[in-house]
């Protein structure tokens, strides 16, 4: 399990996001159409359009991090419907 830091800000991207960009191309996208910093600290979490990978943004101090999961057959992440393109979460969820 990992706890977030106090303080610590997770956004979900509610929309999928084309799976081939990569850390320069989705920390535009959360500059761009979020209208959030990438290198402020916050997490971002992305989802394909299957459902079934993400990929997670973060600025560690030092440069930009992502890391990519893919479920195994038949997986799925369940994602909240949201319509303003982004959710907050706070440090329980």
């Amino acid at each position: 399990m990992i706890i977030p830091a106090q303080g610590l800000r997770i956004v979900l991207a509610v929309r999928p996001v084309d799976f081939r960009c990569g850390h320069d191309a989705l920390a535009g996208l959360v500059q761009n159409t979020l209208g959030l910093d990438p290198h402020s600290g916050l997490i971002v979490v992305f989802r394909s359009k299957r459902a079934d990978r993400l990929k997670i943004l973060l600025w560690d101090g030092t440069g930009l991090v992502l890391v990519y999961k893919r479920l195994g057959r038949d997986g799925r992440f369940e994602w909240p419907q949201i319509s303003d393109g982004v959710m907050h979460l706070t440090r329980v969820q």
